[in-house]
């Protein structure tokens, strides 16, 4: 695999997550709030919750078991290939991804079965991907 054109560093955060579908007119549930990454979109065909897995109640229409990389920012809002130096290498293992964009950075949510592969895959794109000890 060729290695990337930019350097980027990431962050695997702590914790299982979860991506959440509730109608578009659904009020903004509390527990879609908790815990210290969390993510809340809106549009006229639904309301999109990233959230920690624990504080999603049984029943919610939820992809479950996914992982958190924080790339390390912040980025002006008009830096180009940020995604795309990430999504490359992620594409050419056949790793999907979810990101989620910030005014500052951008967030990567993989499936848990896949992080080793995915930290694999942008390691060998000349990224640098910090984990726990206890990863």
């Amino acid at each position: 695999m060729a290695p990337a054109t930019r350097h980027l560093e990431l962050s695997l955060l702590p914790g299982s997550f979860a991506i959440s579908r509730l109608t578009a007119d659904s009020p903004i549930p509390a527990w879609a709030t908790q815990g210290p990454f969390f993510s809340v979109t809106r549009t006229g065909d639904e309301l999109s919750v990233v959230s920690e897995l624990s504080t999603v109640p049984l029943g919610v229409q939820s992809e479950r078991g996914w992982r958190v990389l924080k790339v390390h920012g912040p980025f002006v809002l008009s830096e180009i290939g940020v995604l795309a130096s990430l999504a490359t290498p992620l594409a050419e293992a056949k790793i999907s991804f979810f990101a989620v964009s910030t005014f500052d950075t951008d967030y990567l949510l993989v499936a848990s079965e896949t992080l080793s592969g995915v930290i694999a895959a942008l390691e060998g794109a000349g990224h640098t991907v910090y984990r726990s000890k206890a990863e």
